[in-house]
């Protein structure tokens, strides 16, 4: 019976050794399992942070905005209608012209005619210097994109913008909203 019960205790140690042999080893699958989950996770967040990102900008146009320009807004019109759809530079070479009183700007409205093909125009002399330099900034925003000039036209959009108040309430400033896009050649508009 002594020797019964020895073989019995020794065979109950070997299968709780066992047992924990098998603890041992269940216990390092697990933490195993959970550096894969957290290497995982890891890469999840990493493939969400790169997911949040913006999306490449359309290379195929360049734009800028000019806000709350210290211009009129019908001049303002009125330059945006002489440079639509003109390659930037043969815009650039005709407001430079403006600047210099050697041509000047269609405009409607009561306004004296001017010698040559054109009706009645003007010389928005502070217009078109803002002009020029949204249209250089809009220039190199076209470089930096690595647009082609010669495929690309001018598309330009002025707007009111909200007008402060001047000293004591006896009138108001102008302000104008200025879009100018630099479009594919072959593109309409929306």
């Amino acid at each position: 019976m002594a020797e019964q019960k020895e073989i019995d205790n020794q065979k109950l140690k070997e299968v709780k050794k066992d047992e924990l042999v098998e603890e041992v080893k269940a216990t390092e699958d697990i933490k195993e399992m959970e550096d894969k989950n957290m290497k995982d996770k890891k890469e999840e967040k990493k493939d969400k942070k790169k997911v949040k990102t913006p999306a490449e900008p359309n290379r195929s146009e360049a734009v800028v905005n000019g806000r709350d320009l210290r211009i009129s807004t019908k001049h303002s019109v009125a330059v945006c209608n002489f440079i639509k759809n003109k390659n930037i530079d043969d815009a650039l070479a005709h407001l430079e012209e403006v600047s210099k009183m050697k041509r000047a700007i269609p405009m409607r409205g009561e306004i004296p005619h001017r010698k040559g093909k054109m009706m009645s125009g003007r010389y928005p002399l502070n217009a078109v210097k803002v002009f020029i330099l949204l249209l250089k900034s809009l220039k190199a925003n076209a470089i930096n994109h690595e647009l082609e000039l010669e495929k690309v036209k001018l598309a330009c959009m002025a707007n009111v913008a909200s007008r402060p108040m001047k000293r004591f309430g006896q009138g108001k400033h102008k302000r104008s909203h200025v879009q100018i896009k630099l479009i594919p050649m072959g593109a309409k508009k929306k």
